[in-house]
């Protein structure tokens, strides 16, 4: 069976204006062209295009998605595995949040009753599984599994308040980092200002802080796209100047 663009489009869900975008970016060819001129999809493209749903929906990036399905060694039935297990912990969590609401609901109405700690039990979860999915493979090779599971508990055993307090810091250290990074000195004041802030962040979740494993950190935001994207969105080059902020902060620098 093969497709225009337009009914391909009407039977996936998506726009033409899409499907032409990820034949633009290399991500998704058509077929062929036809003799008029149109783009044409074959069965192949329709299961890719699957895959590149089942990622949209997981919220991977385009750009990480081309890397996937253009790599030769790339495995659908892997990777449908993989859709899978994401999947399901996407429903995990959905269905905890679900069950968190209720909890609310019934606790307003006087049905039950409901602590702090057990509001946010779904929204903590949620930063978990979120972290988990990005970067759980790195941070155990990194790490190592204990260490991380200390850390996911920790975070996990939060009260309302340190749930807060860690909204409000995460805040501060973007704002405060945005500032630094424009005077152009990782040596300076407010860069390390930064940094230490960055060190209490990651008091939030580390068992124990260690120098080292904060200059390693630093490191990986640079070595890591996924980090180094998320850092420097808004003003490229920020990974970097993070790195050699927290290099100079924990006197790993040279």
């Amino acid at each position: 069976m093969e497709y225009t663009i337009k009914k391909l489009a009407q039977i996936a869900g998506v726009s033409t204006r899409a499907l032409r975008y990820y034949d633009e970016i290399g991500i998704l060819k058509p077929a062929r062209i036809n003799s008029s001129g149109y783009r044409i999809y074959g069965q192949k493209e329709i299961d890719r295009l699957q895959h590149i749903l089942f990622y949209r929906e997981l919220g991977v990036e385009l750009d990480r998605i081309r890397e996937f399905v253009n790599d030769p060694a790339y495995d659908c039935i892997s990777a449908l595995q993989d859709h899978r297990e994401k999947l399901l912990e996407k429903k995990n969590q959905l269905e905890q949040l679900i069950r968190t609401i209720d909890k609310t609901i019934a606790a307003s109405e006087g049905r039950t009753e409901m602590t702090d700690r057990e509001k946010f039990e779904g929204f903590k979860q949620k930063i978990l599984n979120e972290n988990d999915r990005k970067y759980g493979e790195e941070i155990r090779e990194k790490y190592g599994e204990e260490t991380v599971n200390q850390s996911y508990n920790k975070l996990r055993d939060m009260s309302e308040e340190q749930y807060k307090e860690l909204e409000e810091l995460t805040a501060l250290v973007q704002e405060t980092l945005k500032q630094a990074f424009e005077t152009g000195d990782p040596a300076g004041e407010l860069a390390q200002k930064a940094a230490d802030l960055h060190r209490q962040w990651l008091s939030f979740s580390w068992p124990s802080y260690n120098s080292e494993a904060h200059a390693g950190l630093a490191q990986m935001y640079v070595d890591d796209e996924r980090f180094r994207v998320y850092y420097d969105k808004e003003q490229p080059g920020t990974a970097e100047f993070l790195r050699e902020a927290i290099l100079i902060y924990t006197g790993k620098k040279g």
